[in-house]
């Protein structure tokens, strides 16, 4: 149970401060297997990896500083 309430709290974090598609990305969702709605917003290595950085408080050689 405490793995999926921390994957789920995660999660909701980067949705709710980064949006659907960059949550989608996050949690590792494979766009060939999900619903067609994930065909219209898309994020990229970059936007996932501002995300974490922003969770984490850490730089990420992916992110521009």
């Amino acid at each position: 149970m405490a793995t999926h309430w921390l994957r789920h709290t995660t999660l909701t974090w980067v949705e709710r401060n980064f949006g659907f598609a960059i949550a989608h990305a996050y949690a590792g969702h494979n766009d060939a297997t999900d619903s067609a709605t994930i065909t219209y917003v898309t994020a990229t290595i970059h936007d996932v990896a501002t995300a974490l950085a922003a969770l984490t408080s850490e730089p990420h050689p992916l992110v521009a500083r």
